[in-house]
């Protein structure tokens, strides 16, 4: 019962930006034209990059053809804060216009966060990795799985959780899928190798142009071979206990593994009376 109350509290989120553009052609006392100046980004805006080209496009399409759709914001002490429509607003200053169309809703910063996370999933305008961290966010926030967060944003529960896992994704991997150097598909394959091979195949993907499949076929094989050498290392258990005893016999301390025994000296005297008793060992 809990997760169908948090849902609903979700479900009924989603369309509270839907509903304030939907009180404009009926309130119209809710809409103003506001400064530029006055309007601060939302603080919990989970897009971080910006295409600098097509906020262009944008720019000079709300100078010819004026903005068709007002942002939404919320009044403060000291101005307002953006709460949906942050693209708009950063063509408007392009275009550098000196006033914006707004709805203005009451809102706090819980509701600003999800707000923020909420329009950005529903127009797409999330990267991969930002797109992980808004479902990170607000499976947190809701305390829900991912199956309810994939019935609430109407997505599927396999591209949520495969969307989740670029967060396993090493920073640098990360970066080079933000900065397109390598795609959504590419990044998928990566989550599992560790650092250094997630490195040599995205240095591989960028110099070589490889395709998602090439570098599924690739990764597969980087698995295949770390379970044979794990089968190895497997086949090679001694039994080391007669000889771990008879070290400890001679003071000296150890550690032991399926194949493998270490002796640790604590001091450098404790080396030369280990190798005179070696000789009668």
């Amino acid at each position: 019962m809990a997760s169908l109350a948090l849902g609903r509290g979700l479900d009924a989120l989603f369309g509270e930006t839907a509903q304030a553009y939907e009180n404009e052609g009926t309130q119209q006392d809710k809409i103003i034209e506001l400064d530029l100046k006055d309007i601060r980004a939302n603080p919990f805006q989970p897009r971080k990059s910006f295409d600098e080209s097509s906020l262009v496009e944008l720019a000079n399409s709300i100078k010819q053809d004026g903005l068709l759709q007002p942002i939404v914001v919320n009044e403060d002490f000291d101005g307002y804060i953006l709460i949906a429509g942050e693209r708009r607003l950063r063509a408007s200053k392009i275009a550098k216009l000196k006033t914006i169309r707004c709805i203005v809703v009451s809102s706090n910063d819980d509701k600003m966060r999800k707000f923020a996370l909420i329009e950005n999933i529903q127009r797409e305008e999330l990267n991969s990795i930002e797109l992980s961290h808004a479902y990170e966010e607000l499976i947190k926030l809701h305390e829900i799985t991912h199956e309810e967060l994939s019935v609430m944003i109407h997505k599927s529960r396999t591209h949520i959780t495969n969307t989740l896992r670029l967060l396993q994704l090493s920073i640098k991997t990360q970066k080079s899928l933000l900065d397109k150097k390598i795609t959504a598909g590419h990044a998928k394959v990566l989550v599992g190798l560790d650092d250094k091979q997630q490195q040599l195949m995205v240095n591989s993907i960028i110099g070589q142009k490889l395709s998602v499949r090439e570098v599924e076929t690739m990764v597969k094989s980087i698995n295949n071979e770390k379970k044979i050498e794990n089968k190895k290392i497997d086949s090679l258990s001694y039994n080391f206990v007669s000889l771990e005893k008879k070290l400890k016999s001679l003071g000296l301390k150890t550690k032991t593994s399926v194949n493998k025994i270490t002796i640790e000296f604590e001091a450098e005297n404790q080396i030369e009376e280990f190798l005179k008793k070696f000789i009668n060992f």
